[in-house]
């Protein structure tokens, strides 16, 4: 089993991501975000599952949703959750580090 370790970003865009959707749709569809995520998080939790690579070293891209994506990294036996990105933001904006 992996470590999974959230950074402040990752915190934040999660957060912001489920207070738009209680705030613009409803808590139906904060909780298919929420259950969508922590069945990311248990895939690379178990080491079974790793996604597609990104051009920024060691990074890599997994879409929770349509509309998000999260950038993580692995590290020895470790998770990082780097950030979760709105894919209809312009992705020459995505600050990793």
């Amino acid at each position: 089993m992996r470590t999974v370790i959230w950074s402040e970003m990752a915190k934040k865009d999660y957060a912001n991501n489920i207070d738009y959707l209680l705030s613009n749709w409803s808590e139906k569809e904060a909780m298919i975000f929420i259950n969508s995520v922590e069945d990311v998080i248990r895939g690379l939790e178990s080491g079974n599952v790793d996604f597609t690579p990104t051009n920024i070293k060691d990074v890599r891209r997994c879409v929770v949703c349509k509309q998000v994506s999260l950038f993580y990294r692995v590290r020895e036996n470790r998770v990082e959750l780097l950030r979760f990105w709105n894919n209809y933001q312009d992705r020459s904006n995505l600050k990793i580090y």
